[in-house]
């Protein structure tokens, strides 16, 4: 594992930001006679004063699907907009990268990321794009191994031909449990420039308690892939465990991280994520009475979620829903939900992977109908650029 010390006069200058699978089909789902379609709220850990001041997003929202920039995808996973306006996609089966055209959706593959092995729900997952970008042109991957799921970057040219314009990746974080399935996958750069990775535990629950476990963990890395300063572990990458596969990170406006996993038979969750906290996988699903976890902002029961990414616009996160095939809107105050979520696109779609911030009120939106658990219609997979309020 790609463990290096961090020096202690690193971590003190560091800001620590506040913080701020389901089966999905795989081995079991809700319980025989559930019921409860209705999402569950959960109190918050916010103080009053503060959820006061924040302002409140109205309590219905509304989407509008504006246009299908692209189809024909095979397997998208992650998704990476670029400064142009063109996206950068991830298939999951094909190891490869490919960058969208924002306005036409014209498709130019960029190359096969070398060392993915696709399995299961394992394969090239979450992509992001360095914070420097501009003057270092590296794309980040988080891809599964034939030994363990890892991280790697790669030198983007965009001026070698088509097939050919990703470097050799260079691993800068390896040993991540892999497994059939709960993977996790999603990586994203914070507002603090550092590197964050949801993992899964890799169907073994024991490993999201081990906080010396990568699996079923957030963790949190410097851009070299080194612990990053401020973590709550000493010369640890583990920024929360107790996790069982984490899926979808996002930052609100006031910098505060919040997480969607899986559950596994009765409750999904999104949860806002806390330096060093606890959220109870194995032990708790969903909510729970323990002081010692966390409890989730909202939770789903597994038919109606099953969720996977998510991003912040306009006062809300917005979840995308493999199983439950749906967009769902989660209205906040702080750390707690101001309204019931509430759900978009029902079915309209299908299973629904990604979903990205595009600036002001526009969102971006990836299916997932080619993953082996979908029905593909004609022009799957899709990215369509939607409104939301």
């Amino acid at each position: 594992m790609q463990h290096r010390a961090v020096s202690a006069a690193l971590a003190a200058a560091a800001l620590l930001l506040t913080a701020g699978c389901s089966s999905d089909g795989a081995g079991g789902g809700p319980s025989a006679g559930a019921d409860n379609a209705t999402p569950s709220r959960t109190a918050s850990g916010s103080s009053p004063s503060r959820q006061a001041a924040e302002e409140t997003p109205p309590a219905k929202g509304s989407v509008k699907v504006v246009r299908t920039v692209t189809e024909g995808l095979d397997t998208p996973w992650g998704l990476a907009p670029l400064q142009d306006g063109d996206l950068l996609v991830s298939s999951r089966d094909q190891g490869t990268i490919t960058r969208i055209d924002g306005q036409s959706g014209k498709k130019t593959e960029l190359g096969e990321v070398p060392g993915v092995s696709p399995a299961g729900e394992g394969g090239l997952l979450g992509i992001a794009i360095s914070p420097d970008y501009a003057s270092d042109h590296m794309v980040y991957a988080y891809f599964t191994s034939a030994s363990d799921n890892r991280v790697v970057r790669m030198l983007y040219d965009e001026k070698k031909p088509s097939g050919e314009q990703l470097g050799a990746p260079d691993t800068i974080f390896k040993g991540i449990p892999k497994g059939v399935i709960h993977n996790g996958g999603r990586i994203a750069f914070g507002p603090d420039r550092m590197l964050y990775a949801g993992t899964g535990e890799s169907g073994d629950t024991g490993l999201s308690q081990d906080t010396k476990s990568l699996g079923g963990k957030i963790l949190r890395l410097t851009p070299e892939g080194e612990p990053a300063p401020g973590n709550p572990f000493p010369d640890s990458p583990v920024y929360s465990y107790g996790h069982r596969n984490v899926q979808g990170l996002a930052w609100d406006s006031k910098q505060r991280l919040f997480a969607s996993e899986f559950g596994q038979d009765t409750w999904d969750e999104l949860n806002a994520i806390k330096p060093g906290a606890n959220y109870g996988w194995p032990d708790a699903e969903g909510r729970s009475d323990s002081s010692k976890y966390q409890n989730p902002v909202a939770q789903w029961r597994t038919d109606d979620a099953s969720p996977s990414g998510i991003a912040y616009a306009g006062g809300s996160v917005w979840m995308a829903g493999l199983k439950g095939q749906r967009l769902w809107r989660i209205p906040l105050k702080g750390t707690a939900t101001s309204a019931d979520p509430q759900a978009f696109l029902q079915g309209e779609y299908g299973r629904l992977r990604t979903v990205v911030a595009a600036g002001g009120d526009k969102l971006w939106l990836v299916t997932s109908n080619t993953d082996g658990r979908g029905d593909p219609r004609d022009g799957d997979d899709r990215i369509l650029e939607i409104q939301v309020r």
